[in-house]
């Protein structure tokens, strides 16, 4: 009788919630098309980074800290899914190396070395983690309407990023017409399946498209399958590969783009909530979020890695397929976890074509704009959300486009670092100004003077 009741529990359906019970055969499939979206992404910054050093480090060394990555980011992505005490969102967030702090992690590693990389990581992300603790004595200053502004600048910022990918990444032979080829491909099985397929398989349109892709990159010869089995079988992560060191220019540095990086997490974890839970975000969830953000990012440098932070990729991803459920994406960071333990794996995740990554995730980076626009639309359009909004939007997007770079010539070089390229940061403090000086009244104040 007892079987009876609970089997209806374990449903595939239960995808779309939170806590539901999913079988591990249908789990598989939707956990793995979150690792697949985010995987490369995941390792280039560790390759730019790393590429600072001086003299240059050896790839050997290099693929010890690509291993590390991966493992650290499952480590990452089980603690935000299942916290330890505070620490961790209960939300399906997926943790990666971030791109935000390549620029300033690269200046570090180029005028300090790689070692004080590490030590400037470690202080920073101890400094995020105990800010997240303590987020419900700040929490007030991010309005709706400010999370709502930097939601939608995330979504912005990554369209460029999803064109890059689907020119064929940094390569140089970017915006091939083997290139475009393939990310059109991969694209158009995206679209098909989604169309085509049935029920809760709809959801699974961007692993379709992954698949696919991979196979025709394999006859395009985009593939190195040569390279599957180096790193042998088995290969336990590194610890400590470099005793850290601490600098205080390079912390200060550090510890700026911290904060950067704590502004997008809480824009990648309200707008999870938003586009795929329905709801607002809670002071417990941000808390819990930026501690993980944090302290995994300390636990990452000790492993020699740079920081890991929310993954904008997978908020697309979840805001498109409605694909919500905690033990689903469980089971995505458990194949990060075993691509971290068996370099066979992790070599076929890095294997895949940046064309194909890209044909299937720049729908995805709309999604987070749409539901940027969404959320700005549940503030409401008084005058004072309005002029939070555009204002800080045309700023960060105007004053951080390539083409006007030269604009912050006359601040100081960690300055530009930080901001001339960012639109994220721009827009989280402009709105956080403006938030702040802008009187509560202004749309009340507007009718009495017109009365």
């Amino acid at each position: 009788m007892n079987q009876t009741k609970q089997a209806p529990e374990c449903s595939v359906n239960n995808i779309f919630q939170l806590n539901g019970r999913v079988p591990l055969a249908k789990a598989i499939p939707f956990g793995l098309q979150h690792i697949l979206a985010m995987f490369v992404s995941n390792l280039a910054p560790i390759t730019l980074i790393a590429a600072a050093a001086q003299p240059a480090m050896p790839q050997a060394e290099v693929a010890v800290l690509l291993q590390n990555a991966m493992f650290a980011a499952g480590i990452a992505t089980l603690i935000q899914l299942y916290p330890i005490w505070k620490v961790g969102s209960r939300l399906p967030v997926v943790m990666g190396v971030s791109f935000t702090f390549v620029a300033v992690l690269s200046s570090i590693v180029a005028n300090y070395g790689y070692a004080s990389m590490v030590g400037a990581v470690i202080v920073g992300g101890l400094m995020e983690g105990t800010l997240g603790l303590l987020a419900k004595y700040w929490r007030k200053i991010i309005t709706p309407i400010v999370a709502a502004s930097v939601v939608t600048a995330i979504g912005f910022s990554l369209f460029t990023v999803g064109t890059r990918s689907f020119g064929g990444g940094y390569a140089e032979d970017f915006g091939s017409a083997q290139n475009l080829l393939l990310g059109v491909i991969t694209l158009a099985a995206c679209l098909l399946w989604n169309t085509l397929a049935k029920g809760y398989l709809k959801q699974l349109s961007v692993l379709a498209g992954l698949v696919v892709g991979y196979i025709v990159a394999i006859f395009m010869g985009k593939v190195d399958l040569g390279t599957l089995m180096s790193g042998g079988l088995i290969a336990l992560p590194r610890f400590l590969p470099y005793m850290p060191e601490f600098h205080a220019g390079a912390i200060a540095s550090a510890c700026i783009i911290f904060l950067v990086s704590a502004a997008e997490t809480i824009g990648d974890t309200s707008a999870l909530v938003s586009g795929g839970l329905g709801r607002e975000i809670t002071s417990e969830e941000i808390s819990g979020s930026l501690a993980c953000d944090g302290y995994a990012s300390t636990i990452a440098a000790l492993f020699g890695c740079p920081p890991v932070t929310s993954f904008s990729q997978n908020v697309g991803l979840v805001a498109m397929t409605k694909v919500v459920n905690r033990f689903t994406i469980m089971t995505g960071a458990a194949c990060m976890l075993l691509a971290g333990l068996l370099p066979p794996v992790g070599n076929f995740f890095a294997s895949l074509p940046e064309s194909v990554l890209g044909g299937c995730t720049i729908m995805m980076f709309g999604s987070i704009v749409i539901s940027g626009m969404q959320m700005i639309a549940n503030c409401g359009f008084s005058q004072r959300n309005v002029t939070i909004a555009s204002l800080s939007l045309a700023i960060g997007i105007g004053f951080t486009a390539t083409s006007e770079a030269d604009i912050w010539h006359i601040f100081p070089e960690t300055i530009q670092s930080v901001f001339s390229s960012n639109v994220v940061a721009v827009v989280f403090v402009v709105s956080i100004i403006l938030s702040l000086v802008l009187p509560k009244d202004m749309d009340i104040k507007k009718v009495v003077s017109e009365d």
